[in-house]
């Protein structure tokens, strides 16, 4: 099994500025105020799934769409806008129907800060369901819709929203750190397919699946190496499987 200081080299390898370049990342980054980065980087982790250039392509075209503003489009909704813009599983209706929803938690005063906050007791999974339930009451919930926020019933590992809280809650040089309500001890894992693969290669995950058992036991392994902060460890992980798919 790979050791403590081999991960922690690779951890400052990669978590580094260069890092976002290539990342879903990169699009929260393009933006400064505080409701613009959280509204972008929930919206780009909800669509992070499939190649990546070809996702990172379609979430340009959609910000385009709402003319690089999001918060204020959330703030005034126009559905039209949404219109014909589809990515894979998800049709307009189902991006219209997400955005729709967005848009009732913020003309109700409310936040996705207030969202996940509200509905934190410790339990990340718990949490997750609470934001899930919100997501999918009230609307015709076809695959293309639940697919761009899984439900956390069903096992799967949750890697987007995993990873869209790694995004708020730890620090710069890559993430923003602008959350403050969930300690990063708490965090687990965005177990993906090249972090499943190199945490199996590297003895660090035992289970087949790539399910929250699988994420679960990941980030049970990884707070052996740091108890505090074990999601740093995303990074090496991510990192090394991209730069080593041959293993």
């Amino acid at each position: 099994m790979i050791t403590k200081k081999e991960l922690d080299e690779l951890v400052k390898q990669y978590e580094t500025t260069d890092f976002i370049k290539d990342d879903p990342i990169q699009i929260p980054h393009r933006f400064k105020t505080y409701e613009d980065i959280t509204i972008s980087a929930f919206i780009t982790s909800c669509f992070a799934y499939g190649n990546r250039k070809v996702f990172i392509q379609k979430l340009n075209e959609l910000f385009d769409k709402i003319d690089n503003k999001p918060h204020e489009y959330v703030l005034n909704f126009e559905p039209d806008l949404l219109k014909d813009f589809n990515y894979r599983f998800s049709k307009d209706t189902d991006v219209i129907c997400f955005f729709e929803k967005l848009h009732d938690l913020y003309k109700n005063k409310s936040s996705l800060k207030e969202l996940f906050k509200q509905n934190y007791n410790g339990d990340i999974q718990q949490m997750m369901q609470a934001v899930c339930n919100y997501f999918y009451c009230d609307c015709n919930l076809t695959q293309g819709y639940c697919h761009l926020f899984p439900n956390p019933q069903k096992g799967c590992a949750m890697k987007r929203v995993s990873m869209f809280l790694r995004w708020m809650i730890r620090k710069p040089p890559v993430d923003f750190g602008i959350w403050d309500f969930i300690p990063k001890s708490e965090l687990v894992i965005p177990l993906d397919t090249h972090v499943a693969r190199m945490s199996r290669k590297l003895g660090l995950l035992e289970r087949n699946s790539n399910d929250f058992k699988a994420v679960k036991e990941l980030t049970d392994r990884l707070k052996q190496f740091d108890s505090n902060d074990p999601v740093k460890y995303d990074f090496a992980l991510f990192g090394y499987g991209v730069a080593h798919k041959d293993l």
